[in-house]
C-alpha cells in the first residue's frame, strides 16, 4: 500500500469514514481511489454500495471495505443487474427507472449511517441529502466533485439570464464554448454547486498544477469553501495490471491481446478513440467516425457500445454504422473493442498517441496522467468547459469541432461531425506539425506534474495529508478530556 511513512501514529485513533458514490462508473472508479488512499494510510474507508456494484468494486479493488444496500430493481421494473446508469450501454428507455432508483436509496443508507455513525461522510456530490445528515449526526461531510475546479469556477459563472450565456468573462481565464450551455442542466448544476457549499470541503479528482492556483483561489475567494485536489486518482491507486485492467467494469477484452496487439504498433502510432459510458451515438455518426479514421490513414483502437458485438447483429445492421468491409481492411490497422475497455492501460501505453475523448473528467485526468494529446469531442454534462481547459487553457489537445450539447440521447437535430472534419483533426494531431509537437510537448510536461503530485511531498500527497489532520482535529474536538469528570 501507499505511504506507510505517513500512517497515523500508532497511538492515534483511525479516523472512521463512509464513501457513498454515485452509481455510474465515471463517479464511481475515482471516489473508490480517493477511498484508498485513506485506507493506505490506516483509516477505515468503507463504500457504501449495491450488490452489483460492490461486485465490480471487488475485483479491482479487493481490499476495500464495502457495505451494501439494496437496489430497488424489482420494484421498479428494472432487469436484473441494473443497478448503474453506465450499465443501461446503449439502451436509455430505462435512465428514468434507474433515477428513481437511485433516489431510493437515501433511506437506507441513512438508516446503516445513523446506526453506526462514522466520524466522517465523503459523499458524491449529486447527493446533498448527506450533508443535512451529517449535521443531524454532528460529523462533517466532505463533498466529492467529479468534475475539474476549472468547470466548477465556470459553470457557476455562467450568466443564465444573458443571450450571451457560451461567453464567460468572470473567472480567470474568459472563454467562449462552442455550444449554448442547456438551461435545465445549467440550473441543475448550480443548484448541486450551491449544495455541496453545505459540506466542510470539497475534494477533486484532481493535482493543483492542472486546474491552477488562480482557480484554487478564485474558488475559495467566492465561495468561502476550502477545496483539496487529491488527484490523479489513476496514479494514486496501488494495483496489480489486472486491477487495472477492470477498474469500473469487467473489460470485453483481455488486457493481454490489447498489450499484444499495441507492442507491435510504433512509438505514438496509434489512436485510441473512446466516449465514456453515457455517450450513445446514433449509428451515422459512428458510421462518419469509421469514414474518417480510413481516410486518415492511422492506426486505431475504438470502443463502440457492446450492442455492436458482431453475435448481436446481422450484416445489415453492422451496415448501419460501418462501412462494408471496414473491419477486413482495417484487420491489421484497427482494433474495435465492443464493450468496457481497460483504457489506464490502453492509455499508458507508448504507441497510443492521441486519444479522441469526449472530454469526461475521468477520461481527461487518466490522459494527462499518462501524457496523451487528446482530440477533444465533448457531448453532454460539464464536457464542454473540459474542452476549453484542454485546448485553450492549458493547450494540450485540438478541437474537433462538436457545437451541440446533448443530454443522454441524439435527437433528430444533431448535428452529426462529418468525417471529413473528423480526418482533418486527426492529422492536425498525429502527423508531428510543429503545433503537434508542441501540444505533445505540454502533454508530457503536465504528465510529469501529476506524477509530481502523487509522490511523498508532491501537491495531493501533502493535501491528504492536511485533509486528514483536519479530519482528526474535528473528530478529537468533540471528544471529552481523559480529565473530565463523568456522570
Amino acid at each position: 500500500m501507499l505511504d506507510r511513512v505517513e500512517m497515523i501514529n500508532t497511538e492515534m485513533e483511525p479516523l472512521k469514514l463512509y464513501f457513498i458514490h454515485y452509481p455510474t462508473a465515471g463517479h464511481m472508479i475515482p471516489l473508490c481511489d480517493i477511498a484508498t488512499l485513506f485506507a493506505s494510510r490506516g483509516h477505515h474507508a468503507t463504500i457504501i454500495t449495491t450488490p452489483v456494484n460492490a461486485q465490480i468494486i471487488r475485483k479491482s479493488i479487493p481490499s476495500l471495505r464495502l457495505h451494501t444496500v439494496p437496489f430497488p430493481s424489482q420494484e421498479l421494473g428494472l432487469p436484473d443487474g441494473i443497478e448503474s446508469l453506465s450499465s443501461l450501454i446503449d439502451d436509455i428507455r430505462h435512465f428514468p427507472k434507474v433515477y428513481h432508483a437511485i433516489s431510493m436509496l437515501q433511506p437506507p443508507i441513512e438508516q446503516f449511517v445513523e446506526q453506526h455513525p462514522p466520524d466522517c461522510i465523503v459523499a458524491d456530490f449529486l447527493f446533498p441529502w448527506v450533508h443535512d445528515l451529517a449535521n443531524k449526526l454532528n460529523i462533517p461531510s466532505v463533498a466529492f466533485n467529479g468534475f475539474s475546479l476549472f468547470a466548477i469556477c465556470a459553470i457557476r459563472a455562467v450568466n443564465l439570464e444573458s443571450s450571451d450565456s457560451f461567453h464567460i468573462p468572470s473567472i480567470p481565464h474568459p472563454i467562449s464554448l462552442n455550444a449554448t450551455p442547456p438551461k435545465e442542466l445549467t440550473q441543475y448544476l448550480k443548484l448541486m454547486l450551491e449544495s455541496q457549499l453545505k459540506s466542510h470541503a470539497i475534494i477533486i479528482n484532481n493535482f493543483a498544477e492542472l486546474d491552477g492556483q488562480d482557480y484554487i483561489r478564485h474558488y475559495e475567494k467566492t465561495t468561502g469553501h476550502k477545496t483539496w485536489h487529491l488527484g490523479p486518482a489513476s496514479l494514486i491507486s496501488c494495483r496489480t495490471a489486472q486491477e487495472k485492467a477492470e477498474r469500473g467494469m469487467k473489460s470485453a477484452v483481455s488486457m493481454q491481446d490489447c498489450v499484444s496487439w499495441l507492442d507491435s504498433k510504433r512509438v505514438n502510432s496509434v489512436l485510441y478513440i473512446c466516449f465514456g459510458s453515457l455517450c450513445h451515438f446514433p449509428d451515422e455518426q459512428l458510421y462518419e467516425i469509421a469514414c474518417g479514421m480510413e481516410a486518415s490513414g492511422h492506426e486505431f483502437i475504438w470502443v463502440v457500445p457492446e450492442k455492436k458485438g458482431k453475435e448481436h447483429e446481422s450484416e445489415e445492421e453492422k451496415e448501419k454504422w460501418l462501412p462494408r468491409g471496414f473491419e477486413e481492411r482495417n484487420a491489421e490497422k484497427g482494433m474495435i473493442i465492443r464493450g468496457w475497455a481497460p483504457q489506464v492501460i490502453i492509455l499508458g501505453h507508448p504507441a497510443v498517441g492521441a486519444f479522441i475523448t469526449h472530454c469526461g473528467w475521468n477520461s481527461t485526468v487518466e490522459a494527462v496522467s499518462e501524457g496523451v494529446p487528446m482530440l477533444t469531442w465533448p457531448v453532454h454534462g460539464e464536457q464542454f468547459y473540459n474542452e476549453k481547459l484542454i485546448t485553450e487553457v492549458r493547450g494540450i489537445g485540438v478541437e474537433v469541432g462538436a457545437a451541440e450539447w446533448t443530454t443522454t440521447g441524439f435527437g433528430e437535430r444533431y448535428q452529426m461531425l462529418t468525417r471529413d472534419s473528423i480526418q482533418k483533426a486527426v492529422r492536425r494531431l498525429m502527423d508531428g506539425a510543429d503545433q503537434a509537437l508542441e501540444i505533445r510537448r505540454r502533454a508530457k510536461h503536465f504528465q510529469e506534474k501529476a506524477k509530481q503530485a502523487v509522490r511523498v511531498g508532491g501537491s495531493s500527497h501533502n493535501n491528504l495529508t492536511a485533509l486528514i489532520h483536519d479530519l482528526i482535529r474535528l473528530r478529537d474536538a468533540k471528544l471529552p478530556s481523559p480529565d473530565t469528570p463523568k456522570g
